[in-house]
């Protein structure tokens, strides 16, 4: 059963087009990452998925995921609240008790490496902190379906491979549906379950690629495995060049 279903989206602004042809299904407990270049429409195809852009034409499975567990660019963490604080902001809408929503943060904070720094303010933690702060918040949202706008884009190469290596461990054990964008290889193997590649702007879906590969040989970034998949996926990408 799709969690997730659009069909033939096409999206401009203004003269720009930045969507021509978009069809994606994405199914329960799937993992999928949307990889293209740079601008070519990725966050505006999650904003339309989440319902917080309109569309010109095609289809779009309905309700949009207004519930879904997001995790933009920026972790967006309130500056004025802990990680703790911030972490318990969905249970907090949702209503729950204050003594329940900290236990339910606090047998959390260990699976996201945060349980010696509940009591950090975003400006005390490094930028894998935040990121790692703000998915927590997404997941205890309590949603089936978490979307990851590039999470790691802004770091470091050293803690981004870190933290591609543990997502993927942790996307293993939450046992959610997750739909991320990004524009780099190394990262669409180390996450995914499938990729979907699109175009250049105005986006079109080039294809697609099974990612079947243990957490071993995800984490191999030099291993055949690993390296194949990688292979595969770039020759997707440039049959837009061919």
């Amino acid at each position: 059963m799709s969690v997730i279903s659009a069909w033939h989206l096409a999206k401009r602004f203004g003269d720009l087009a930045v969507l021509a042809d978009v069809s994606l299904a994405v199914a329960r407990r799937d993992v999928v990452g949307l990889l293209g270049p740079s601008g070519c429409g990725k966050t505006t195809l999650l904003r339309i998925l989440l319902g917080l852009e309109t569309y010109d034409s095609g289809e779009l499975s309905a309700p949009p995921l207004h519930r879904a567990g997001y995790l933009p660019q920026d972790a967006l963490l309130l500056p004025w609240k802990t990680v703790l604080g911030n972490a318990e902001l969905p249970l907090q809408i949702q209503g729950v008790p204050a003594a329940e929503r900290r236990r339910r943060v606090r047998d959390a904070l260990p699976d996201f490496g945060l349980e010696e720094f509940a009591s950090l303010y975003p400006h005390e933690m490094s930028g894998g902190m935040r990121q790692r702060a703000a998915l927590l918040r997404a997941v205890l949202t309590g949603s089936e379906v978490l979307v990851l706008d590039e999470p790691f884009g802004a770091l470091d190469t050293l803690t981004r491979h870190r933290l591609q290596d543990w997502l993927a461990d942790l996307t293993e054990r939450l046992d959610r549906t997750v739909l991320f964008v990004t524009h780099d290889l190394e990262e669409a193997v180390v996450l995914s379950h499938r990729v979907v590649a699109l175009s250049a702007r105005p986006a079109v879906v080039l294809g697609e690629e099974s990612v079947d590969l243990t957490l071993a040989a995800r984490r191999e970034r030099l291993g055949r495995e690993f390296l194949a998949a990688r292979d595969r996926l770039l020759a997707l990408l440039e049959r837009a060049d061919a």
